[in-house]
């Protein structure tokens, strides 16, 4: 059974991408908090990979990160400080991670890395500025990965909407912003955790082995439809 390291699945999209991988992977969980799950498949390090040390691991065949953001402010109220927490938890943290478990990554027989970006990057949202810019780093690290590794790891990046996340729940706050937020998408709707998580489990799968250095967005057609 294949290794997956999961960086942040005890909330959110990374909880969806977990509960759905335990039957496929033997998981392996990094988050702050602790989790409610119990699975044979499962092994928990309760740790800040931004300011701990990580664990030595024998074998790891994919890597998901998971950590976000989202410091929405007018730029007149962005200080430098806001700027670089966003970067140091969504590009920062990720390269820690990846550099410490990248030889087990290279020696597995199909290496695979996921990484999540937002789809503020390329729509340009108001107030999105600090957090666009630590995302447009995620997807460039992406793309430069992907060069680098290939042929042995494919690195793919989701680039999502706004999801049911307790991350945005200071944005979903009432039933009149979510549904102003819904009907801004095509779509009309506000996605769910699972329904981002299943495109990284597809990513981490082998019926995606050709593909690799691609920023995937899962947006309700927000980031490249007007209607």
């Amino acid at each position: 059974m294949k290794k997956l390291l999961i960086v942040g699945g005890s909330k959110g999209i990374g909880k969806s991408i977990l509960e759905n991988a335990l039957n496929e992977f033997d998981c392996i969980n990094m988050s702050r908090t602790t989790l409610q799950i119990v699975h044979d498949n499962l092994t928990h390090y309760t740790i800040d990979v931004l300011n701990d040390d990580l664990p030595e691991l024998d074998d790891v065949d994919a890597l998901v990160f998971c950590p976000g953001s989202i410091t929405l402010k007018p730029i007149t109220m962005l200080k430098e400080k806001d700027f670089i927490a966003d970067f140091n938890i969504n590009v920062l943290g990720a390269v820690k991670v990846i550099k410490k478990y990248l030889s087990q990554l290279k020696k597995a027989d199909d290496g695979n890395i996921v990484l999540f970006s937002t789809v503020a990057v390329n729509q340009g949202m108001p107030f999105h500025s600090s957090i666009a810019v630590a995302k447009a780093g995620v997807e460039a690290l992406s793309k430069s990965l992907a060069a680098e590794l290939a042929p042995n790891v494919r690195v793919n990046c989701v680039a999502p909407s706004i999801t049911d996340t307790s991350l945005a729940s200071g944005i979903l706050r009432s039933d009149k912003q979510r549904e102003a937020l819904s009907q801004r998408h095509p779509l009309k709707k506000i996605l769910t955790p699972e329904e981002v998580a299943q495109m990284a489990l597809f990513l981490l799968s082998q019926k995606a082995s050709g593909i690799t250095g691609q920023i995937i967005g899962v947006d309700a057609g927000l980031g490249s439809l007007k209607i």
